[in-house]
């Protein structure tokens, strides 16, 4: 018998449909990446971050993230957190780092990588997190947005959360090099040419109001970037004289035109590289 035509539409789209996405082995790693077009959560083995004790001039930043992250991984409230400023002085190594000192003691503390391109999906991310027995660090690096974007309508979905809330096991950790996400000239611009000028930035400029911790990152200088290399050649076990790195280091810094931690970890894996030495 023919079957009806309603019935054979219904049939075809539940045939493109897709699958419903399994629930993910969160005990796989310690840390995810989301991917979208398929929906999935790929495990990371091997994250790529440095000891948390190699990292130079953030103390405050480093203590005051530390203890966040330790007060959610142990099941108490915890703020949003927004680690902006210069570029390259460790703000995304911080979150990576303090995610594996807390783990050490809190072993159901997970990281997910979530790309700024992919924050129209991050509803579904947090129904898969949700009402799981871990506790999960979202991390979203290099955070920012431009003229006419609207990706961040989405990431209010993690900071407030909507209808439902944020998932009392989800932690949102962002950077940027910005303070307020946007370009000042955007800001600028907007607040000349709206009828409201107000209004014209208020909705994106508050965003960032909604972490509850902003944590500032500033140029380092001579000291702490040379102290930073001192650190990697001692932890890896590269010699060199004091006043060879002095002379090389501020070498290489003047020919980038910059000093930062970035900088200063080029640098060493120049120099690991002409003494011989393999970074593990």
């Amino acid at each position: 018998m023919t079957k009806d035509p309603m019935e054979r539409i219904a049939a075809a789209l539940e045939r493109m449909a897709p699958a419903p996405l399994a629930t993910p082995d969160f005990d796989a790693a310690t840390a995810f990446v989301w991917h979208t077009d398929p929906d999935r959560l790929e495990p990371v083995g091997n994250v790529s971050r440095v000891d948390i004790g190699l990292l130079v001039g953030v103390d405050r930043s480093r203590d005051t993230l530390l203890a966040n992250t330790r007060q959610f991984a142990a099941g108490l409230p915890a703020n949003n957190a927004l680690l902006w400023g210069a570029r390259g002085m460790g703000k995304s190594s911080l979150v990576k780092a303090i995610h594996a000192d807390v783990h050490a003691s809190h072993d159901r503390l997970r990281i997910v990588e979530l790309q700024r391109e992919d924050l129209p999906s991050v509803g579904r991310l947090l129904s898969l997190l949700r009402g799981a027995p871990q506790r999960f660090i979202l991390f979203c690096d290099d955070l920012s947005f431009g003229h006419d974007d609207a990706h961040y309508k989405s990431l209010k979905a993690v900071l407030d959360g909507g209808i439902e809330g944020r998932p009392d096991n989800v932690v949102l950790y962002a950077t940027s090099n910005r303070r307020h996400l946007m370009p000042r000239d955007m800001i600028e611009n907007e607040r000349g040419s709206a009828i409201n000028p107000s209004e014209a930035v208020e909705e994106k400029v508050s965003l960032s109001d909604r972490f509850g911790l902003w944590l500032g990152f500033h140029p380092c200088d001579q000291d702490q970037y040379l102290s930073m290399i001192r650190g990697y050649c001692d932890a890896h076990g590269v010699q060199i004289s004091d006043d060879d790195l002095r002379a090389e280091a501020i070498e290489w810094q003047a020919t980038r035109g910059a000093r930062s931690g970035r900088v200063a970890w080029q640098y060493f894996v120049d120099l690991a590289g002409r003494k011989g030495v393999t970074l593990g």
